[in-house]
């Protein structure tokens, strides 16, 4: 069964999140007008079709099960729904999950029938997927959500009057930063649900300090219904309002509950070694000393002035600036550095941060516009040598934290431009003495660049996201390394004890964080543990020690002990994976290939979804079906950075198993054409200009008899700038050898095939399979047109308010699966569908300073080109997302072959 077809009613959580659309009550009408529906079913007897006007899936119980031990959290997600129509039909499971954690498990119990997950090393479970997508079949995808989320999505086929229930399970260690771990639930159900629980239960043999539990959408009248209980060393949280509490109003379907559940707790820290704990044979050492006087740093902020910086960004790298300069210890020392293709700096050497000179480096920082280009190399590499001519001349304090903050949101390209190179350059100056870390604003920054290194420098690279808080963010970066209590730590336990061991070394220690070893201990040897810890404090060394010996669960927890089991091998083997994978970044190739092997072996032993490793859960061949592989993923920084910076919605865009990634291809707006490119993280776009009522080719494959045409209209009167926006309103759309004709218009959509038409309006939602075209319309927003065999579009409507003084409604045209054209596919779109080649270079500054000019060199021709943007409206429809492209002007004029005028034709379904 197609994967249009169907009702796809969506159970999302995040640490569980539910999602009932409003589809649920009336999916699947062809026209709301019944006549028109019996017309319908009479002129079109090849096109199968239903509708309903109830709910035909009852989701009926949605739970999140979360067991946290020794700051290890357990999360299981259960959700149960009944098929209650007569026909079968694709109900999907959708749970967001935090990016730190690994899945465990992902199984689906249908009618009884339990069908349970295997990890798989990612080449095989490949095969798997290429299977599934290429039969038409609908696989598992994860994708970004958010900025500390992923979300796992599936559509299984359900028999009539069935039951499914999912099982989701996922694992992490929970970080301790700013002196609190959080846990974090997103719950976004769009109706009330019968058996609605989230549990969380806490077992810290330290004892619990504090814990609070709140969350985005709490009113008056759903905070009390959250039961917290807090004895000594565990702690019990849960929140399961009934329906009529979950509704906003008395008898309505909508719900109060859209948004995060947040726990937030710390443990008591008595004793200055910390606390360790041995369970079967592997032992957890938490280090976290408090009450350590802050160790005085000097910091470079080195900030990035590039024209790509314009606008809001620099604004708010001001405003944080301002804040962190405002927080600094007089204790401290820093310097200011500028840069864009040359090197500013506000002194020659690093300043105390009295009151005064905070002051005047305030001062400097008011001033920071945005200019020219891009040279991170020379502009780290001023921030260290200042600090390493500093330290030679003794000008500052011997005990103290030598560090650089880059903060950049784009790629180097003047100067050094090589980033291997720069790495290098990098690297060596800084020869293990100094801390990079690395701030990438935005999604035109290389992330995998800035990650190595700071890797390489003993620091961490961070993502600061658009936004209305990125100030926030950038302050929030600061706060958590600004106060830095120990420097060279080292965790130290017996040889003969212990192996295994997962990093014991660490350069800084940060106040509001904590530092975890793990390792397995030798035949159980505890009569000599003795641990170790060094470090470099304030004024004097910090040194402690001391006998490790074994918690005993049983006694702590007399009545639980069946939760606990091998939670310390499986603590130590999530640390350790998550350090191989930073291994597999860094070092002498060889190095990286052992850390990526060895991460790939213990992934699949324990049985944890990572980054080298897939979930898959083959569902057996039903008189429904095949078998349809499920397939869970795990994605990178990277791969999250790449899903938010191309919007390639259609097919997948964050799952790793594309075959093979295909561009996009879109014409929206006035009109604005784009070809989005993932494979080089880059796109090209261009306007084409013509009179209203002008008809295009946009797509045509003689091979295959498809055609795609589309008729432009203007706004209803010139506005008082004297521009007149024309935009396309109708298209025309055929497959000759299928018999498939489609008219679609603003107002209606009609489809002629065995030579009846069947029209459907835009208010409704309806789904069409027919033998040759399947159909899927979502009222007031797309219309999913998918060609047996061949290729699929998507139709966008863009409502506009009916008052509107000049704009109308309008279409967008998106096509996907444009591979499966033939290679002699041509028109304004269809000419891209098998690539193009191009080189950009000589960037330079533009009439606007945040869109600067290039040269293209396309098709044998030089052309000017500018770096600019279009929105891409398949995920939201009303505001669209920013696409970085590059524009070509004058209507396209030299990358698409000939002239605008040259794919002009004389009717919506007409060759020429």
């Amino acid at each position: 069964m197609s994967g249009l077809q169907g009702v796809g009613l969506l159970l999302l959580w995040t640490s569980a999140c539910l999602w009932l659309p409003g589809l649920s009550r009336g999916t699947l009408v062809i026209s709301g007008d019944h006549e028109a529906l019996q017309e319908a079913r009479g002129a079109a007897k090849s096109l199968q079709k239903r509708s309903t006007n109830k709910a035909t899936v009852e989701v009926y119980s949605m739970k999140v099960d979360c067991t946290v031990t020794s700051r290890f959290a357990h999360t299981v997600i259960t959700s149960k729904a009944l098929n209650k129509a007569n026909f079968s039909q694709e109900i999907s499971f959708e749970v967001e999950l935090p990016k730190t954690a690994f899945i465990t498990n992902f199984s689906m119990e249908i009618d009884g029938q339990m069908y349970v997950g295997e990890v798989k090393e990612k080449e095989k479970a490949k095969k798997q997927y290429e299977k599934a997508v290429s039969s038409g079949q609908t696989a598992g995808l994860v994708k970004a959500s958010g900025r500390k989320m992923e979300k796992f999505s599936v559509s299984v086929n359900i028999a009539a009057e069935s039951n499914v229930t999912f099982f989701m399970t996922y694992e992490e260690l929970l970080q301790r930063k700013l002196g609190q771990y959080e846990i974090l639930t997103r719950v976004k159900p769009k109706q009330p649900i019968q058996e609605f629980q989230i549990v969380t239960n806490i077992y810290e043999p330290q004892g619990i300090s504090y814990v609070d539990a709140n969350a985005t959408f709490f009113s008056n009248e759903l905070l009390p219904l959250v039961e917290k209980r807090v004895t000594g060393n565990k702690a019990h949280i849960s929140f399961s309002p009934t329906m009529e509490q979950q509704r906003k109003c008395p008898g309505c379907d909508g719900t109060l509950i859209d948004g995060d559940f947040i726990i937030k707790y710390d443990v008591n820290r008595a004793k200055s070694l910390g606390d360790i704990q041995i369970v079967n044979g592997y032992f957890v050492h938490f280090f976290a000393p408090p009450d350590l006087p802050t160790v005085p740093k000097n910091v470079a902020f080195v900030v990035d002035r590039s024209g790509s910086m314009s606008g809001r960004k620099i604004e708010q790298t001001r405003e944080a600036l301002l804040a962190i300069l405002e927080d600094l210890s007089e204790e401290d020392h820093f310097a200011l550095i500028q840069f864009d293709d040359s090197i500013d700096s506000w002194r020659t050497s690093f300043t105390k941060a009295t009151k005064e000179n905070v002051a005047a480096g305030m001062d400097f920082v008011r001033m920071i516009k945005d200019r020219g280009s891009t040279n991170i190399n020379d502009a780290v590499l001023k921030g260290i040598n200042m600090l390493v001519k500093d330290r030679q001349e003794k000008k500052l304090p011997e005990r103290s934290i030598d560090m650089i903050i880059l903060l950049t949101d784009g790629m180097p390209n003047t100067g050094e431009i090589h980033l291997p190179k720069i790495q290098e350059n990098i690297h060596t100056a800084i020869g293990g003495n100094i801390s990079l870390f690395c701030l990438g604003f935005g999604n035109n920054v290389d992330y995998s660049f800035l990650d190595v290194m700071s890797k390489q420098n003993k620091g961490v690279a961070r993502r600061i996201f658009e936004g209305s808080d990125a100030a926030v963010q950038l302050q929030g970066f600061y706060e958590e390394v600004a106060s830095t209590l120990l420097s060279e730590v080292d965790l130290r336990y017996p040889d003969n004890a212990v192996d295994s061991l997962t990093t014991n070394h660490y350069r800084q220690f940060f106040k509001g964080s904590e530092i975890v070893v793990a390792g397995r201990v030798m035949n159980n040897d505890l009569d000599n543990f003795m641990v170790e810890v060094f470090g470099q404090g304030f004024e004097e060394d910090f040194k402690v020690q001391g006998q490790a010996t074994a918690v005993d669960w049983d006694t702590i927890y007399p009545d639980e002990e069946y939760i606990f089991g091998d939670f310390t091998e499986r603590l130590w083997a999530y640390l350790t994976i998550q350090q191989l994978l930073e291994n597999s970044k860094k070092g002498a190739e060889d190095e990286k290939a052992n850390a990526t092997a060895k991460a790939l072996e213990m992934s699949l032993h324990y049985s944890f979804v990572t980054p080298l490793t897939s979930m898959v859960v083959t569902k057996p061949e039903t008189e429904d079906g095949p078998d349809s592989p499920v397939i869970a993923d795990k994605m990178t920084e990277e791969q999250r950075q790449q899903a938010e910076r191309v919007s390639h919605r259609y097919t997948a865009p964050s799952y790793a198993y594309r075959l093979p990634a295909q561009p996009t291809y879109f014409v929206d707006g006035d009109p604005h054409f784009m070809i989005e490119l993932p494979e080089r993280d880059d796109a090209l776009c261009f306007n084409i200009n013509g009179i209203p009522g002008t008809i295009f080719n946009l797509v045509r494959d003689p091979e295959q008899g498809i055609l795609v045409n589309g008729q432009i209209i203007g706004d209803k009167k010139i506005a008082p700038d004297g521009k007149m926006n024309t935009y396309f309103w109708r298209f025309g759309i055929i497959h000759q050898t299928l018999g498939v004709r489609l008219e679609v218009s603003t107002q209606d959509i009609s489809v002629l095939q065995d030579g009846k038409w069947v029209k459907l309006l835009w208010s409704d939602t309806a789904s069409v399979k027919g033998l040759n075209v399947d159909l899927l319309l979502t009222k007031d927003h797309s219309l999913t047109v998918t060609l047996k065999d061949s290729v699929k579009f998507v139709v966008l409507l863009h409502k506009v308010w009916v008052k509107h003084p000049y704009h109308r409604d309008y279409l967008g045209f998106y096509t996907v699966d444009s591979h499966l054209l033939s290679p002699s596919v041509h028109g304004l779109l269809g000419q891209f569908y098998h690539g193009i080649e191009y080189e950009v270079s000589g960037l330079r500054p533009g009439e606007v300073p945040e869109k600067p000019d290039a040269t293209m060199y396309v098709k044998g021709q030089e052309l000017n080109v500018t770096r600019g943007w279009q929105r891409d409206f398949q995920r939201d429809v009303k505001n669209g997302e920013n696409v970085p492209c590059w524009f070509i002007h004058s209507n396209g004029t030299s990358l698409i072959d000939g002239a605008a005028t040259d794919y002009v034709v004389s009717g919506l379904f007409k060759t020429v």
